[in-house]
């Protein structure tokens, strides 16, 4: 049962002997370095990045509902770039634009 479990996985449309398979396992990459990056301080994180990442996650989880075979390794790596994305600029903006208003009302 195994074996054969291990064949059509090796044998399908979106298995290991293709791109599809691969592309997503690279992307886990990111979404995993991403998710490290939340020990930086916000000062560090860049917004180009997190937005490219974001977009990314956005675009490309829409884009792989769509395609042929379905490719749940590609959806959900991008959900987790999205949400990863989002977290970080949520992060970071909130340093960059509202600790400086609880800072002036402390002082106040």
């Amino acid at each position: 049962m195994a074996t054969s479990k291990f064949q059509a996985l090796w044998n399908h449309p979106a298995g290991p002997k293709t791109i599809h398979f691969w592309a997503p396992t690279f992307k886990w990459g990111i979404s995993i370095a991403n998710i490290a990056d939340s020990t930086k301080p916000p000062e560090k994180v860049s917004y180009p990045q997190q937005i490219a990442v974001t977009a990314t996650g956005v675009i490309w989880s829409r884009y792989s509902t769509v395609i042929t075979p379905k490719n749940w390794n590609l959806f959900s790596v991008n959900v987790a770039m999205a949400a990863t994305g989002i977290y970080q600029l949520t992060r970071k903006i909130r340093h960059d634009y509202f600790s400086e208003e609880q800072a002036a009302v402390a002082k106040e």
